[in-house]
């Protein structure tokens, strides 16, 4: 290991980064080292910029993929070799905005009919009636349900930080029904194979296609469409804007907004818990 790839890991420790964020930022400055044969750290503003364009004309690469690039050189040159400023202006294409399918509530209530696996569903069941993510509902332990409360703790989730959500009284009660049935002790959904780790996201993933498979519903989208549906269903029933960034835990309200702008006439204007899943009115099978 390089003294600079040393440096640059301590520093990504010290500001606290996930380990999926060390990951994207050291193949980056890996890249950037093979493309000029060279350390970074002998490299000269014009050298980053004529990067950026050989990652934009000869690469390829999407907006999306060269701002976490950018984001990556920055890191190293700002905070690592503590450069005053990188006066780099990468030209990327702009990012497309695009309205996904939507899923409807009949849609869900189809689907989550079809997920006949009870841990499966029962995951599925939080995709949708918390907003969660699918790797946030893998990491979820026992000891997040605050029952008394009425709410569920989501623990380091995207961007490193805490939240708590709101838990509805349908998915306690399933919640209940779950732990009765498979006793968990630490992780709320261990792996099968080592009951000591969470389960892998890629089991209710599949779950999520092979029941929307089933159900007949053509719609595109992975599992992450039932965060999309919870958003868009909840701002349907009411809940303000700024209510429902803190319960996605989005830093910016923009990333809320979104959901305002794929729902023409919806402001928002009702408080208190909203019960997505009880209204489905579907069994637990």
């Amino acid at each position: 290991m390089t003294a600079l790839r040393q440096m640059m890991i301590e520093a990504m420790r010290q500001h606290g980064f996930a380990q999926r964020t060390h990951t994207t930022y050291l193949t980056v400055i890996t890249d950037l080292a093979r493309y000029f044969h060279r350390s970074p750290d002998t490299l000269s503003t014009d050298d980053l910029q004529r990067f950026f364009h050989h990652l934009v004309q000869e690469r390829g690469l999407s907006a999306a993929s060269c701002r976490v690039y950018l984001h990556g050189v920055r890191f190293l040159y700002l905070q690592v070799l503590h450069w005053p400023s990188v006066e780099v202006s990468p030209v990327v294409p702009k990012t497309p905005q695009r309205i996904p399918e939507l899923l409807t509530r009949d849609d869900v209530r189809r689907i989550l009919a079809a997920c006949h696996n009870p841990k499966h569903r029962m995951m599925l069941d939080l995709c949708y009636g918390c907003g969660l993510r699918v790797s946030e509902v893998c990491h979820l332990r026992v000891s997040d349900i605050d029952s008394q409360r009425g709410q569920l703790r989501v623990a380091q989730g995207k961007g490193a930080k805490d939240r708590m959500v709101l838990l509805p009284a349908t998915l306690l009660d399933r919640l209940r029904d779950y732990w009765r049935a498979y006793r968990p002790a630490t992780w709320l959904f261990p792996s099968a194979l080592f009951p000591d780790r969470a389960l892998h996201p890629s089991a209710p993933q599949k779950a999520f296609t092979q029941a929307k498979r089933q159900a007949g519903v053509e719609r595109i989208g992975g599992i992450h469409s039932l965060r999309h549906a919870y958003a868009t269903h909840v701002l349907e029933q009411g809940m303000p804007v700024h209510q429902l960034q803190r319960l996605l835990g989005h830093r910016s309200i923009q990333s809320t907004m979104r959901y305002l702008h794929w729902l023409p006439g919806q402001q928002g204007a009702r408080q208190g818990h909203i019960d997505l899943v009880a209204g489905l009115e579907v069994g637990h099978d």
